[in-house]
């Protein structure tokens, strides 16, 4: 169960995160003004708060993992939002990030 709730956790993270970064992106580089921004920033704020969730206490190792997260969710989001088509290339370094997060995160201890 706390295997599961971990993962939920990175997800919302991740969406947090990466819906702020985008957002501020669209704010800046499109011209779409500071309302954008200002969303942007409070959502780079609630993936804060999300990664201290975490069940784990160790916040080197939660930050660790979830930058495999990151990667395969930032491509994730791309192809979700903007359209882009990851290739082989990215699609192998996804997994291999999150083949670094399974064994950052769930390995067995002890």
């Amino acid at each position: 169960m706390l295997v599961l709730r971990s993962i939920a956790l990175f997800v919302l993270a991740a969406i947090a995160e990466i819906g702020g970064a985008w957002l501020v992106w669209q704010g800046v580089r499109e011209h779409r003004g500071w309302i954008w921004i200002g969303a942007g920033v409070i959502a780079l704020g609630l993936y804060g708060f999300a990664a201290t969730l975490q069940p784990d206490p160790h916040f080197g190792r939660i930050l660790a993992a979830y930058g495999g997260v990151f990667v395969a969710g930032s491509l994730a989001w791309g192809m979700v939002v903007d359209g882009y088509r990851p290739d082989r290339f990215d699609v192998l370094g996804a997994l291999i990030c999150l083949a670094g997060v399974a064994v950052i995160m769930y390995a067995p201890r002890h």
